[in-house]
C-alpha cells in the first residue's frame, strides 16, 4: 500500500462512517412515532374491511347483489328511516360483501351512517359517524389535530424516510445481493440485523413511495397545493336538505337518467345530495383516466330539473392537478381494488418491522455482551436507545389518541 493510498481509505471510511451515522439517527430518534404513523396507515388501508367485521350489518351475501347499486331505490328507502333529517353522501361498497354506506344527518345535526343493501334497498342498520375508517386515517393524517398542524408534523416525517433511502445505499454496500440472503438466528443482534436489511431491499420502492408521496402532502399543506378542481358556480339550494329529504330522494331518479344519458362512460362511486350552497347531485367515479380520486370524474345535474348542469373528467386536469389526485390512490393503493391493497397493506407491515428493527439494532449494538442484552428487554432497550426524542414520540402518540375521545364527543 502507498503513502498516497492510506488518506484515501481513510477518508472513504470516514465517508462511509457518517453516512452510517446519518441513516442511525434519521432512524433511531423518532423511531417511536414513525412506527406508529406507518402501523395506524397500514391499518388504514384495510379499515372498511375492519369495520366489516366490527358491523354486521355491514355484510351481505354476495350472490344476493344484482349488478350495480341502486342509488334511486337506497336513497328513497334510507329518507324514510326512522331519524334521517337529511343525506349526506351514498358511498359504493368496495366489494360484494359490503353493504352501502349512506352518510346521513339528524334533525339535532349529530351524524351517522345506514348500512343499505345495494340491490334491495332495504336499510341493515347504523353506525356511528366515526367508525375505524375516520379513527384510523385521522390518526395517520393528522393524529386528530386541526388539519394546518397536524399534516405537517406527519408528513414531515417523510423528510427521514427519503433520507433513509438514500443513506442506505451507502450503509449497505452492494445492496443488491441481499434479496435472497436468509435471515441467520444465531443470536438476536443477528437476526434483527439480517431482518432490517432483507426488509429494507424487498421494500425499498415502497419506501420510496410512501415517503415521495407523503412530502408532496407536507408541500400541499405548506402552500403548494393544486388548483381548484373545476365545478360550478354555488347557488343557493332549489332544495332545502332541512325538509326535503325525501323529495331529494325522488328527484334522485331523474338525475341519474340525466347522467347516464350524459355520460355513459362514468362508473359512479358516490353521489354527494343538494345542500345549504347547491340545489346539485354530484356523481362522482371513474372514466378512462387511471390514478385519480373519484372527485376528479363528475358530473353535477340540478336536482330540480333534472339537467345537468357540468360534467368533469381527469383527462382534462393540469399537472399540477393531476399529481394532486394520484397521490391518494398512490399512498393507500386504492387504484386496483384488492390487487393493490393487499400488497400495499403487506408492505405497509414491512416498513412497520424496519421502523422497529432498526431500534433493535441500536439497543443491541450499545448493549455491550451477550449478557447485557439478555438482562436488558428489547424494548426497553430501544426506549432508552431514543434519548429525549422518545418524549417527543410518546407526546404526539398520547395525543393523537386522547383525540379520538374528542371525535367521538363531536360524533
Amino acid at each position: 500500500m502507498t503513502a498516497a493510498a492510506v488518506p484515501i481509505k481513510a477518508k472513504k471510511t470516514s465517508g462511509r462512517r457518517l453516512w452510517w451515522i446519518v441513516h442511525q439517527w434519521v432512524g433511531l430518534k423518532l423511531s417511536l412515532f414513525l412506527a406508529f404513523i406507518l402501523f395506524t396507515g397500514t391499518l388504514a388501508v384495510l379499515s372498511a374491511e375492519i369495520d366489516w367485521l366490527l358491523h354486521p350489518t355491514l355484510r351481505v351475501a354476495p350472490s344476493s347483489v344484482e349488478g350495480q347499486p341502486r342509488w334511486d331505490l337506497i336513497a328513497e328507502k334510507s329518507a324514510r328511516y326512522p331519524g334521517v333529517a337529511t343525506i349526506n353522501y351514498i358511498e359504493r361498497p368496495i366489494a360484494r360483501a359490503f353493504a352501502v354506506r349512506v352518510a346521513f344527518q339528524r334533525a339535532d345535526e349529530s351524524r351517522g351512517y345506514l348500512h343499505v343493501h345495494p340491490t334491495t334497498g332495504e336499510v341493515q342498520g347504523e353506525q356511528s359517524f366515526v367508525d375505524s375508517q375516520r379513527v384510523l386515517r385521522n390518526l395517520h393524517r393528522h393524529l386528530n389535530l386541526p388539519t394546518k398542524y397536524g399534516i405537517p408534523i406527519v408528513a414531515s416525517l417523510s423528510i427521514l424516510l427519503l433520507i433513509s433511502v438514500a443513506t442506505s445505499f451507502v450503509v449497505y454496500r452492494k445492496w443488491w445481493r441481499g434479496f435472497f440472503k436468509p435471515v441467520r438466528w444465531r443470536d438476536a443482534r443477528t437476526a434483527w440485523g439480517d431482518f432490517h436489511r432483507l426488509a429494507g431491499v424487498w421494500s425499498l420502492w415502497f419506501v420510496a413511495l410512501i415517503a415521495l408521496t407523503g412530502l408532496w402532502y407536507l408541500v400541499e399543506t405548506l402552500g403548494g397545493d393544486a388548483p381548484d378542481l373545476p365545478e360550478p358556480a354555488k347557488e343557493v339550494a332549489a332544495l332545502a336538505p332541512a325538509n326535503t329529504t325525501i323529495g331529494a330522494a325522488d328527484a334522485l331518479a331523474a338525475s341519474l337518467t340525466a347522467v347516464h344519458r350524459a355520460d355513459r362512460a362514468l362508473e359512479i362511486e358516490s353521489v354527494q345530495f343538494p345542500d345549504k350552497k347547491s340545489g346539485n347531485f354530484v356523481f362522482q367515479g371513474q372514466r378512462s383516466a387511471w390514478l385519480v380520486r373519484p372527485r376528479a370524474n363528475a358530473v353535477w345535474v340540478d336536482a330540480a330539473t333534472a339537467h345537468v348542469v357540468m360534467t368533469s373528467d381527469g383527462q382534462d386536469l393540469g399537472v399540477h392537478q393531476r399529481i394532486s389526485e394520484m397521490a391518494d390512490p398512490l399512498h393507500f393503493g386504492t387504484f386496483a381494488a384488492y390487487w393493490t391493497r393487499v400488497p400495499w397493506f403487506l408492505f405497509g407491515l414491512l416498513m412497520t418491522g424496519l421502523a422497529l428493527s432498526g431500534a433493535a439494532i441500536y439497543s443491541h449494538r450499545i448493549a455491550h455482551s451477550a449478557r447485557a442484552i439478555a438482562e436488558r428487554p428489547i424494548w426497553n432497550a430501544m426506549w432508552g436507545g431514543t434519548g429525549r426524542w422518545r418524549w417527543l414520540s410518546a407526546a404526539l402518540i398520547a395525543t393523537g389518541a386522547v383525540m379520538i375521545g374528542w371525535m367521538f364527543y363531536k360524533g
